[in-house]
């Protein structure tokens, strides 16, 4: 049990910063996409359809995104493993508070601009839940 929760948590801190690097690039991804022309509204669906798929392209082909997004995914299958074997109170509770706290922990070392006393007060409570639910 004890190392099914350690890999619960390697699973979240994975997940959390994987999520705080992904912004980054969805950042990267947003501004590039403002310098591309808009389609035009009363196009044939084929043409939207062509048009979406080429920015969820170029969304792939930051790698500050894509990199990221494999890890992330490999970390989710690594989850669906843990759940074979784990139970489900435990799991999704120790991996979604894990998450949370390792996503502001991680946005804060890039640089991300938070409100440092609530992020560190929100990030002990879910240490603190998280400790509860595991010892209980």
């Amino acid at each position: 049990m004890v190392g099914d929760v350690q890999k619960m948590i390697a699973v979240g801190l994975v997940w959390g910063a994987t999520n705080a690097i992904m912004r980054r690039g969805a950042l990267l991804w947003d501004q590039a996409l403002k310098s591309t022309p808009k389609p035009d509204p009363n196009s044939k669906l084929y043409q939207r359809a062509l048009f979406s798929l080429r920015n969820w392209l170029k969304l792939l082909s930051i790698w500050h995104y894509s990199i990221p997004f494999l890890v992330n995914l490999s970390a989710s299958l690594t989850f669906f493993v843990i759940l074979s074997h784990a139970p489900l109170s435990l799991a999704v509770p120790v991996t979604n508070a894990t998450t949370f706290a390792a996503t502001a922990i991680f946005g804060i070392l890039l640089g991300e601009r938070t409100h440092l006393p609530r992020a560190f007060l929100g990030t002990a409570f879910i240490v603190s839940g998280l400790f509860l639910c595991i010892n209980s």
